[in-house]
C-alpha cells in the first residue's frame, strides 16, 4: 500500500469572537477532497471509493471527536497526537467535492495555525490515505481498498511544487505491525497476491489486505 497525500491549495478562515475576556474560536472550511477529476499528482478517486471511504472515517473519528490533523507534512500514515494542530468536525459530501471544517485547537502547533492565520498567511490542506493505484492512460486510479487516515493535514505555502503536490514517501509500503504502522518488507503479501490465480486474484487481494488491517 501507498502513502497518498493529495493537496487542496486553499481554505477559507472563520474567527468566532465569543464574548469579552474569552479567546478567538478558529475554523478552516473548504474542499479537502475532490472525486472523478484527476488531480495534480496524475490520480483520479472514483466517487464511490470516496463515499464508502468518507463515510466510514466520519463515523470511527468525525463523530466520536477523533479526526485531527497535523501541521506540516508527517512523513507516514499515522497521525502523531504531539503534532495535532486541528480537529475535523464536518466532512460532506457536495456532487464531486467533499467539503471539510476543522477548528483549530489549542495545541502548541494549533497556536502557531491561529498566528499564520492572524498574518494573514496562505494556508492549505492534504489528505493522507494509503491505497493502490492502478495505472491507465490518463490517470491513476485510487483502488477500493483506499484507507484514508485523515482528512486534512494543514500545510503552508500549498502552491509549492513537487514537496506539496507529490505524497510524501510514495514509494514506501506500509502495513500495520502492533497497531503501528511502519514502512516494512510487505513480500509475503506480494508473494501471495502473485501466485494467485486470475479468479483468485480479487479475493487473494482483499484477503491480504484485511490481513494488514486486523491489527488496527
Amino acid at each position: 500500500m501507498k502513502l497518498i497525500c493529495e493537496l487542496t491549495e486553499s481554505v477559507d478562515y472563520e474567527l468566532i469572537e465569543e464574548g469579552a475576556g474569552k479567546s478567538k474560536q478558529y475554523f478552516i472550511e473548504g474542499i479537502f477532497m475532490q472525486s472523478e477529476q484527476k488531480n495534480k499528482n496524475g490520480r483520479i478517486y472514483p466517487k464511490e471509493v470516496l463515499q464508502k471511504e468518507v463515510n466510514r472515517y466520519v463515523k470511527e473519528y468525525v463523530e466520536p471527536k477523533r479526526a485531527f490533523g497535523e501541521l506540516g507534512h508527517p512523513d507516514g500514515p499515522t497521525v502523531n497526537l504531539d503534532r495535532v494542530s486541528h480537529m475535523i468536525t464536518e466532512l460532506v459530501e457536495d456532487g464531486k467535492n467533499f467539503i471539510g471544517r476543522a477548528k483549530i485547537l489549542d495545541t502548541p502547533n494549533g497556536q502557531i495555525v491561529k498566528s499564520l492565520i492572524d498574518e494573514g498567511a496562505r494556508l492549505g490542506v492534504s489528505s493522507r490515505g494509503m491505497g493502490t493505484l492502478k495505472p491507465e492512460k490518463r490517470a491513476q486510479i485510487v483502488q477500493d481498498d483506499f484507507y484514508l487516515a485523515t482528512a486534512a493535514d494543514i500545510v503552508a505555502d500549498p502552491s509549492a511544487p513537487n514537496a506539496f503536490v507529490e505524497g510524501i514517501m510514495e514509494g514506501v509500503e506500509w502495513v500495520w505491525d502492533n497497531g503501528l504502522l511502519k514502512a516494512q518488507d510487505v513480500e509475503r503479501a506480494k508473494t501471495n497476491i502473485q501466485k494467485a490465480s486470475s479468479k483468485q486474484l480479487e479475493e487473494v487481494k482483499l484477503k491480504e489486505f484485511k490481513n494488514l488491517l486486523s491489527n488496527l
